[in-house]
């Protein structure tokens, strides 16, 4: 009886436990998002495009944690509503177009060394015997001539189309982490082979062909990416330099006018607002110019 009680009060405290571990937040936050089935599955394309250890869970748990601390920052910096709200908003943004960003410049590199890789996987599926999609792939990681980001993105296509089991995830993931036109044209290609077995040397010397073709204008399109690059951050460099003038020269009827008095925190947040909003627009034309 005394073995039989023991038991019982060992089967609650596991219980109890068990319990607790699924009452936590990051348990929550995974139930959560198991109900948002389009933020998740966009999330976790974006953080497998950079090829991120992150799970989405820790992203939206940092980007929670960034409002928090923004809502609150600006309620104590700005004094307002409308101050905590804004810096709330803008702090949970931060990982996301961090992220954005770092998929945006990845796609910029890997659209310069895109064509020799495309060119260097059709010599590899000509040698192959034009049918065997991933006994090339294999063959163009593993001899190591890709330039640039290129290698990785290669190498995590073979890797998914391997071990995944999801050819149409595993080339989402692909065009993701490309980005542009001609990406998407290559991976309308390997779904063609992979899904009906046609050979597809036809296509891809075709696309060859285009690219090579194109190439002046894809050079043109890098330099417009640029400029809005450089563009994006030349607000901030303004604004520094503005406020670092009345620093210098008047340091402390500018510390009165930008943290004291109401009208000068609000021209500041505005200031904030309209820089991270060029910062946004600049991303969004980026990728309509990709």
């Amino acid at each position: 009886m005394a073995m039989l009680r023991h038991g019982e009060r060992a089967y609650y405290s596991a219980a109890r436990l068990h319990y607790r571990r699924d009452r936590s937040v990051k348990a929550r936050l995974a139930s959560l998002l198991a109900k948002q089935e389009r933020l998740y599955s966009h999330i976790s394309l974006l953080l497998e495009s950079v090829q991120s250890k992150i799970k989405p869970e820790g992203f939206l748990l940092l980007s929670f944690f960034l409002l928090a601390a923004g809502s609150a920052g600006g309620a104590l910096l700005f004094l307002s509503f409308k101050g905590s709200l804004l810096s709330g908003a803008m702090g949970g943004l931060i990982p996301y177009v961090f992220l954005r960003s770092l998929l945006l410049h990845r796609q910029m590199q890997a659209r310069m060394d895109f064509l020799p890789a495309v060119e260097l996987f059709y010599q590899c599926y000509m040698i192959t015997g034009e049918r065997q999609i991933r006994r090339a792939l294999q063959r163009v990681v593993e001899e190591q001539r890709l330039l640039g980001p290129m290698q990785p993105v290669f190498e995590q296509l073979y890797r998914n189309l391997s071990v995944r089991g999801d050819d149409e995830a595993s080339l989402r993931v692909f065009a993701s982490s490309l980005g542009h036109m001609w990406g998407d044209y290559l991976v309308e290609i390997l779904r063609i082979a992979l899904v009906e077995g046609n050979p597809v040397s036809e296509n891809l010397r075709e696309l060859v062909g285009d690219m090579r073709k194109s190439r002046r204008i894809a050079e043109q399109e890098r330099h417009k990416l640029l400029e809005i690059r450089i563009a994006n951050f030349t607000p901030i460099l303004f604004l520094a330099v503005f406020m670092g003038i009345n620093i210098r020269y008047n340091a402390d009827n500018s510390y009165r006018y930008y943290l004291q008095d109401a009208a000068g925190r609000d021209m500041l947040l505005n200031a904030l607002l309209l820089i991270f909003m060029s910062f946004l627009m600049g991303l969004w034309l980026s990728r309509k110019k990709m």
